[in-house]
């Protein structure tokens, strides 16, 4: 009988709740079971609210018990969505009609409708952003709350935006709710996974070189910015970056690293360990649909033998992923990137979008290598 796994990647109900839970204004109410709830609960850090259906309901019916919740949020004065699990899609209760006497915004996202990735954009295309042409500055986009980067991320490129004379718009999708409706025409990308395809994207913001290109857009776009102070910090920052690396690697051979994570952050980090430090990246293991990663092999690990059996395979030198990567790499060196990340106190807001992110990501990768040759 085959082995029977939880896989690594949350569902399209996670997906959902995660662009909900990042606007103020939204009471996120998850229609389904404890476990339902907890799971997005434990990784949003963020205040949710659940029916907790259990057996009874499932037999006669979970319209009291969601009706019963919703009432007692809706005098709060927030806007209540309601996001429905597996069970009560199966059940094929009419959510919409239980719920006609409340204004609630319905997000019909069971976790095997799909991909996480799917949920979040399901859920961001009923809350219907719109685009004000009068609004100035930049949509930051592909932010999500279960990514252990988020905070840093918009920090870095509110920084970054300021620099250049330039005025962050909407962040999708961590911002007030009444700005979604007067988002900018344009926008600049985090984590491409995610983008919502609002605005003209001029790019997105992981590694120097994606930075570059995209301020340089910014300038050509926005009259009045200066993004030269941005191009110049880039070029300084790069060559520390490189000068650490070339010591590095006068003591050191090439990494070989195995990379787990969705797909724009995993081209983030195999081209940045290719460029500064002449890694040799073995494989991609995608937690999504591989895009973007042509130059190396890139193969589906969504389950916890996926990885095992990939990190036995290769058998690498650095492995880049999330706490369940790190539970299997051996004596490999280790260096966070994907959610869950669950042994570090995480209070700085680090980012790895942006020039600090990127030598954010290569200063770990170069502390982890020097460690582990150390025998540290």
């Amino acid at each position: 009988m085959p082995e029977c796994e939880n896989p690594l990647v949350p569902c399209a109900m996670t997906g959902a709740v995660t662009c909900l839970a990042g606007f103020s204004g939204i009471t996120v109410v998850i229609h389904g079971s404890s476990g339902c709830y907890y799971y997005p609960a434990s990784l949003l850090h963020a205040p949710l609210a659940g029916t907790f259906i259990v057996e009874q309901d499932i037999i006669f019916g979970s319209e009291d018990r969601l009706l019963e919740v919703v009432r007692d949020l809706s005098g709060s004065g927030m806007r209540i969505a309601v996001v429905t699990s597996c069970v009560p899609a199966i059940l094929g209760e009419d959510i919409k009609a239980i719920l006609s006497s409340y204004d609630v915004i319905l997000v019909d996202s069971p976790g095997f409708s799909g991909s996480f990735e799917a949920g979040y954009k399901n859920a961001l295309s009923i809350l219907a952003p719109g685009i004000d042409p009068g609004t100035a500055g930049v949509n930051i986009d592909g932010v999500s709350r279960l990514d252990p980067f988020c905070r840093g991320n918009v920090i870095e490129l509110t920084r970054l935006l300021s620099a250049a004379g330039v005025p962050v718009a909407t962040v999708l999708c961590s911002d007030e709710l009444g700005k979604l409706a007067s988002c900018s025409q344009y926008t600049i990308t985090t984590d491409g996974d995610l983008a919502s395809g609002i605005g003209t994207n001029l790019g997105g913001t992981l590694g120097l070189d994606g930075v570059r290109q995209t301020f340089r857009k910014i300038g050509d776009a926005f009259d009045g910015s200066d993004v030269a102070p941005v191009l110049t910090e880039i070029d300084s920052e790069e060559e520390r970056l490189v000068r650490a690396c070339d010591k590095f690697l006068r003591r050191f051979d090439p990494p070989r690293a195995a990379i787990f994570s969705g797909s724009s952050y995993a081209s983030f980090a195999a081209a940045a360990l290719k460029k500064y430090l002449d890694a040799e990246i073995v494989c991609i293991g995608n937690r999504g649909e591989p895009a973007g990663q042509a130059d190396f092999l890139s193969v589906p690990a969504s389950g916890y033998s996926d990885v095992r059996d990939l990190i036995r395979k290769h058998s690498p030198d650095l492995v880049i992923g999330s706490s369940f990567e790190k539970s299997l790499r051996g004596t490999a060196a280790f260096t966070g990137l994907t959610p869950p990340l669950k042994d570090r106190v995480r209070l700085f807001p680090e980012p790895i979008a942006g020039i600090s992110g990127t030598l954010s990501f290569m200063e770990d990768v170069i502390n982890a290598c020097i460690d582990r040759e150390s025998g540290r």
